[in-house]
């Protein structure tokens, strides 16, 4: 009888627990909770709560101390999980203020431009409304006036434009002598944020071919259609950040752009000889003015990398766009700038094919940056015939006009 008893209590626990067990795993889905993470090696608590986004926010220390029962002065061990200040939601699939609770709409943004940023950064795996699980950041709904911090947007060499009135003309010497002044064209891009970021430069030339004796280097073309795309923008109104700036170039009309290397990383950063330090430094100081903007409310903000390729000398090519794997938004982008480019060889081209595409790869200037992000190819710069895509100045221009037409489509 005693056995038996035993057995049928032992039963009962073991019901008793595994419906407690069940209740602890199902709670997510019916109440927030904490993520939690496992820290890394050199992971400091400053470092783990800047790497999420929250080290700007020092209710987010106070809660992080808090759930883990730390002081400030504590180190983190390596493996051990810690408990962030980012409430774990069920979304319900309609709205995040339905899903959470709110009525205020700039919060929500706000909530959802984070869930982005932890996306991009390739710390979670999905986004919110595919997975149906929502991140919100605990200074959102827990801190004191976020939003009365003033947001310093920094202003880069490329621009001198005023945020309190809209110009009609402005003065802006990186375009250089003959191409300084620009006059405003319209306002319908205001409100807009774009960067654009020429590839390599600095002590990296990119690609170089041989041509009539000189050497012409991939940086230069680049940054050369990237000046002319930047100013088409900042014409219509939008605010422009030029990434990789030569104080001394400008726009040039010549065929043959001399190779040289003091370009600088927004006008004022050496750019390193690392390859991972160059990128690293350009997309830092991208995703910084980001954040500054979302904060202050901008709701898009676009980053375009001109590159031009480098492939076997007979092997011809139209141009062709990449976006990161996870972005619609990218994708919508590529698209539509390829859409334009399509419709320009139907026009212009004997023969009208066009051969030109849309991929994703998973390029470090794809997935790092926070904006919606277009990696173009001009033309293979090995390439005789492709060459002439890039080296005359009108054809550089029309490059520029294109990828405009594109990117307001």
């Amino acid at each position: 009888m005693l056995i038996n008893d035993l057995n049928k209590m032992r039963g009962l626990l073991t019901s008793l627990l595994s419906f407690c067990l069940f209740s602890a795993i199902a709670l997510p889905g019916n109440a927030p909770y904490f993520y939690n993470v496992v820290a890394k090696a050199g992971d400091g608590i400053s470092i783990l709560l800047n790497r999420y986004e929250l080290d700007e926010y020092e209710c987010n220390m106070d809660k992080f101390l808090e759930l883990n029962q730390l002081k400030r002065k504590d180190q983190l061990l390596e493996g051990k999980s810690y408990k962030l200040p980012v409430m774990i939601y069920p979304y319900n699939g309609q709205s995040i203020r339905s899903t959470i609770g709110i009525n205020d709409m700039e919060v929500a943004k706000r909530i959802a431009n984070y869930n982005r940023i932890i996306l991009n950064r390739n710390l979670r795996k999905s986004d919110y409304e595919s997975s149906k699980i929502l991140w919100v950041p605990y200074h959102e709904l827990n801190c004191p006036d976020i939003t009365d911090k003033p947001i310093a947007i920094k202003e880069s060499a490329e621009t001198t434009e005023k945020t309190d009135a809209p110009a009609t003309s402005e003065t802006t010497s990186i375009f250089g002598r003959e191409y300084g002044k620009i006059e405003r064209k319209s306002d319908k891009l205001k409100g807009k944020v774009y960067y654009i970021s020429a590839g390599h430069g600095g002590p990296d030339p990119g690609a170089m071919a041989k041509m009539g004796g000189h050497s012409i280097c991939e940086d230069e073309y680049a940054y050369d259609v990237s000046l002319r795309l930047a100013r088409n923008l900042m014409e219509n109104g939008a605010k422009v950040h030029i990434v990789i700036q030569d104080a001394n170039d400008g726009i040039r009309n010549d065929d043959i752009l001399l190779c040289d290397h003091d370009e600088e990383t927004m006008g004022t950063q050496t750019i390193p000889i690392n390859q991972l330090a160059r990128l690293k430094q350009r997309t830092d100081a991208i995703n910084e003015l980001y954040g500054q903007y979302a904060k202050a409310g901008v709701k898009e903000q676009i980053l375009v990398c001109i590159h031009v390729d480098s492939r076997s000398e007979s092997q011809r090519q139209d141009v062709f766009f990449y976006y990161f794997e996870h972005s619609k938004s990218g994708k919508k982008l590529a698209t539509n700038v390829q859409d334009v480019f399509e419709q320009k060889y139907a026009k212009y081209r004997a023969g009208n094919e066009y051969e030109g595409s849309v991929s994703t790869r998973n390029l470090y200037m794809l997935r790092v940056p926070f904006p919606t992000t277009l990696y173009v190819e001009l033309a293979n710069i090995k390439n005789e015939a492709d060459r002439k895509r890039i080296v005359p100045s009108t054809n550089r221009q029309a490059l520029a006009n294109w990828l405009y037409e594109g990117l307001i489509k």
